[in-house]
């Protein structure tokens, strides 16, 4: 495991608690020491006891060689440095396995993308895990579910079975696009949450954004290559859900501290974790505007950061590109599922969801 902050800590223990040895690289030797030592990440997971199968070292080599799988817990902006202080480690099989949830901000590559390019291995050894998934909760062994992604059905059920214990479960698919855009579309929404809370909306505002907040993660993700119904599951709507209405959520907070009149400076400064929201909003945006993919509720969350928008002000849902009523479900008006427009009468995925109608 790369990484000890409270995600790569809780996912090490729900890995050894399924039963593996597990070995978690620190990069101070102070913080690794003291996970061996007291079997606790007090600065990340206060009152949290880890199991004795879990080690801790500051040794790169020590973690990784002879690793079957290793897993990836860092922020996505530093993903690719420790990709290659890592790649003359991997033996020829090993799984990678990306527990984070960003796009990288130069290239707007996916965290996979950026692991297959790097490390220069094939797909079919990556894998992606996501759901509705805060650490604190995992960590005190609140049950949740997760689901485990890769191109390969085999690697994405080897993963699986190795996170899967009492409070724990996990579900595979093979929809890699899906999966990681719904865990980076969700903190931008849940971001946009945390600015109508810090202002002090209430639940009506909220939930009007979740709701429409679905609909442009499923357009997004749809217009990327992703099956519409993977942003209904566990790595879409689960995680959006989670995030939104949780305090524990990193990017509720930071959008909150947002709403409530601080400057992106501020806000950076006084978050302890990396909230990855914050740095997905652009590249996010690019690749939108891209594909010809409309995000009201991101454009505003952007306006917001940069301080061209007063917080008060921020509405994304009523925004559309008319004043005449719209449509709720696409341009028909015909009912398709989340995404406007992403589903067709007479579509395969039409007929299986209504029917012939015949």
């Amino acid at each position: 495991m790369l990484g000890t902050g409270s995600w790569g800590t809780t996912f090490a223990k729900i890995l050894a608690d399924s039963g593996a040895d597990v070995y978690m690289w620190a990069r101070r030797a102070e913080a690794a020491a003291a996970i061996d030592r007291e079997h606790r990440n007090a600065e990340y997971l206060p009152g949290v006891t880890l199991p004795p199968n879990l080690r801790a070292t500051s040794d790169l080599k020590a973690a990784i060689t002879g690793a079957a799988v290793v897993f990836i817990a860092v922020p996505s902006q530093a993903l690719r440095d420790n990709l290659t202080a890592i790649k003359p480690l991997l033996g020829r099989d090993t799984i990678v396995v990306s527990l984070m949830k960003g796009v990288e901000k130069q290239t707007g590559l996916r965290m996979s993308q950026v692991i297959e390019q790097c490390l220069e291995i094939e797909p079919e050894r990556v894998a992606v895990a996501s759901g509705p998934n805060l650490a604190m909760e995992i960590a005190k062994e609140q049950p949740t579910a997760a689901v485990i992604s890769s191109v390969s059905l085999e690697t994405a059920q080897e993963v699986a079975l190795l996170a899967r214990n009492r409070y724990f479960r996990t579900f595979v698919n093979t929809d890699v696009i899906g999966t990681e855009f719904g865990g980076v579309l969700k903190n931008l929404i849940a971001v946009a949450i945390g600015i109508v809370d810090g202002v002090g909306y209430g639940e009506n505002t909220k939930a009007s954004i979740i709701t429409r907040g679905l609909v442009e993660m499923t357009d997004f993700a749809v217009a990327q290559g992703a099956h519409a119904e993977t942003l209904s599951g566990l790595a879409g709507l689960g995680d959006l859900i989670a995030t939104c209405q949780s305090p524990l959520s990193r990017n509720n907070t930071a959008g909150r501290l947002l709403g409530q009149g601080y400057s992106l400076a501020s806000v950076v400064k006084q978050m302890q974790q990396t909230a990855e929201g914050l740095a997905s909003v652009a590249p996010v945006l690019e690749i939108a505007a891209a594909s010809g993919v409309e995000m009201p509720i991101v454009q505003q969350v952007k306006r917001v950061i940069e301080g061209t928008m007063d917080p008060r002000d921020i509405a994304p849902h009523l925004t559309t590109a008319s004043d005449e009523p719209q449509s709720e479900h696409g341009e028909t008006g015909e009912i398709a599922p989340l995404g406007t427009g992403s589903v067709k009468p007479g579509s395969g995925l039409w007929r299986r969801l209504f029917g012939s109608g015949r």
